[in-house]
C-alpha cells in the first residue's frame, strides 16, 4: 500500500490496521475510551505547533490529528454505529445550517451583528434536538452547570465550573479561605497515605487540584497557562543539571539525588536575580 492524498487511502490503512489475524495487535487492541487521550494530545501537539508558528510540524501533527477522527469512526463502524463518511455529512451538514447568509437557497444579506445571533440562535436549536434524542432521565434535571462543555482540558473546566457556580453566589470571599481548602486537602491526602487507599489516594489529590484551580482563579491566575510555565522553569533547571553534569563527563545516572538538588538549587538561585531585574524594569 502506498501513501496518498486522497482521504479514501487513509480510511484503508486504519481498516487494515484494525482487521483481525492480519492487523496490528496494538491497533486491534484499542477502544474509544483508550484512543480518547491519544486524541487530546494530537490536538494540544496541533496547539503547540501553532503556538511556535512551525508550519511544516503544523502539516504533520494535523495528520495526526485526522488520524484520530478516522480511528474513531472505523471502530463506531465496526459497531454498526457510523462511519467516517456519517461524521463528513454530520459536520458538513451543521455548518451549512449554521451559515444561511453564505449558504442560503435565496438570495439576501445578514449584517454581521445579525451573523452572530443567528449562529447562537441555530446552535441552541442544535442542542435541542440533540437532548430531544436522548433518554428522559438524561434530560430531566437542567443543571446550572450543563452549559460547561465537557471535552475541555479538566484544568480549564474546573475553572468554568466554578466561575459559573459562582454566579449564584457559591464562592469563596477570600482567597486565603481558598488556601485553608488546600491545607485541609492535603492533610486528608497524608491520612489517606496512611491508610494505602489507592482509590482514596486519586479521589483526595483530584479535591486538591480542584482547590489549586480555584486559588487560581481567586489570584486571576489561569491554571493552564500557570502550569505551563512551571512545566518550562521545570524543564530549563533540568536541563542545567545535565549540562553541569555532562562538562564533568558525568551522566544523570551517576549522580546522586543530594547532587542533582544542589544544581537544581543552583538554577533556581541564578534565575531569581533576572527575575528580581525584571521586577524592577516593570515599576519604572
Amino acid at each position: 500500500m502506498t501513501p496518498s492524498r486522497d482521504i479514501s487511502r487513509l480510511i484503508e490503512i486504519m481498516a487494515a490496521l484494525r482487521t483481525p489475524v492480519t492487523g496490528c495487535p496494538w491497533d486491534l487492541e484499542q477502544n474509544f475510551s483508550t484512543i480518547a487521550p491519544y486524541t487530546i494530545e494530537e490536538a494540544y501537539e496541533v496547539a503547540d505547533a501553532i503556538t511556535r508558528g512551525d508550519l511544516d510540524d503544523l502539516r504533520e501533527e494535523l495528520g495526526d490529528l485526522l488520524l484520530q477522527v478516522v480511528y474513531h469512526a472505523r471502530m463506531a463502524e465496526e459497531q454498526n454505529a457510523f462511519a467516517f463518511d456519517d461524521v463528513v455529512e454530520a459536520i458538513t451538514r451543521k455548518l451549512i445550517r449554521r451559515h444561511p447568509h453564505v449558504f442560503a437557497d435565496k438570495d439576501g444579506n445578514i449584517a454581521p451583528a445579525g451573523v452572530k445571533s443567528a449562529w447562537e440562535r441555530i446552535k441552541a436549536e442544535e442542542k435541542a434536538e440533540r437532548a430531544a434524542r436522548r433518554q428522559p432521565n438524561e434530560t430531566a434535571h437542567k443543571s446550572l452547570l450543563s452549559s460547561v462543555k465537557a471535552g475541555q482540558p479538566a484544568l480549564t473546566r474546573a475553572m468554568e465550573l466554578q466561575r459559573k457556580a459562582s454566579t449564584v453566589g457559591f464562592d469563596w470571599n477570600d482567597p486565603r479561605a481558598v488556601l485553608s481548602k488546600i491545607r485541609e486537602e492535603a492533610d486528608e491526602i497524608e491520612a489517606a497515605l496512611d491508610r494505602k487507599d489507592a482509590a482514596e489516594l486519586a479521589d483526595e489529590t483530584g479535591d486538591l487540584l480542584f482547590a489549586l484551580v480555584n486559588l487560581a482563579r481567586h489570584v486571576g491566575a489561569d491554571p493552564e497557562a500557570a502550569l505551563r510555565g512551571t512545566n518550562a522553569k521545570f524543564e530549563r533547571r533540568f536541563a542545567h543539571i545535565e549540562r553541569v553534569l555532562a562538562a564533568k563527563g558525568r551522566s544523570l545516572e551517576d549522580a546522586t539525588l543530594a547532587e542533582m538538588d544542589m544544581l537544581w538549587n543552583e538554577a533556581k538561585g541564578a534565575e531569581q536575580p533576572a527575575a528580581s531585574a525584571s521586577a524592577r524594569s516593570d515599576r519604572r
